[in-house]
């Protein structure tokens, strides 16, 4: 599949709406669903004509990352660039999943550079914000919350990865024809072993006390009950908001009495 230069701007723009950090499509005022690779992955699907597939890469691109949590402003990886331009490579190169994993992974790794680079640049910023609260400017202070920062945001984030897009397939069919028969099988089973650990990190999290009962609920309804995910999310929600507001008027209670 050869990638126009047209598609590799709208991965970039893909991976700058999910970047963290950027306040158009944000889930909960700090990371946007864009940031997650199945997202990511069908929407470059979508770019290059071929969703389904998008869907299935990201998928298996985003199961590594299943338990990722950004925490006190570090990001350790980027799933948001291992699902863009991971997907935008593996669908131009026609890998597996599997193989899709291991190539997605370093970028992640590499999508660090991006956000030290990013959080860098900001500190110019926050000092001249700083100045203009001084001087009492609160509409100065307001454009150099979200103006300059979106720029180099922007900047550093669509360049790179439409550049990556557009001249990086060609790279990436090399060395899969380099690595083809054994080394990529290995490559494979390595992209097979990369999911269980996020599953298993994921397992780690939800097996408390306060979490363990409703994984086992949804266990016999998938195994006993035959019923499928999108039907169990659909409980799960259902379970989640009732669940939310009985904590939610408990607490208030307390705080009453």
């Amino acid at each position: 599949m050869e990638i126009k230069l047209w598609q590799a701007f709208l991965v970039g723009v893909i991976y700058y709406l999910g970047t963290v950090g950027t306040p158009w499509l944000t889930l909960l005022g700090s990371i946007s669903v864009l940031y997650k690779p199945l997202v990511a992955g069908t929407l470059v699907g979508v770019v290059l004509g071929d969703p389904v597939t998008g869907c299935i890469i990201g998928a298996s691109i985003n199961l590594p990352y299943i338990a990722f949590i950004s925490a006190g402003g570090t990001v350790p990886v980027d799933p948001g660039l291992a699902g863009s331009l991971g997907t935008a490579l593996a669908l131009a190169a026609g890998v597996e999943p599997s193989v899709a994993v291991t190539l997605a992974i370093p970028l992640g790794l590499l999508g660090t550079l991006i956000w030290v680079a990013h959080m860098t640049v900001d500190v110019f910023f926050v000092h001249m914000a700083d100045k203009a609260a001084e001087e009492g400017d609160l509409d100065r202070i307001c454009f150099l919350h979200i103006v300059p920062p979106q720029i180099v945001m922007f900047l550093i984030t669509v360049i790179p990865v439409t550049l990556g897009s557009y001249y990086g397939v060609d790279l990436v069919k090399s060395v899969v024809d380099i690595l083809a028969g054994k080394p990529l099988h290995i490559l494979s089973v390595i992209g097979g072993i990369l999911p269980a650990l996020g599953i298993a990190m994921n397992l780690r999290a939800i097996g408390r006390a306060g979490t363990i009962p409703f994984f086992i609920f949804g266990f016999l309804l998938a195994v006993y009950m035959k019923l499928d995910v999108i039907t169990i999310a659909i409980f799960a929600a259902i379970i989640a908001y009732f669940y939310t507001k009985l904590t939610q008027e408990k607490g208030v209670v307390a705080a009453d009495e």
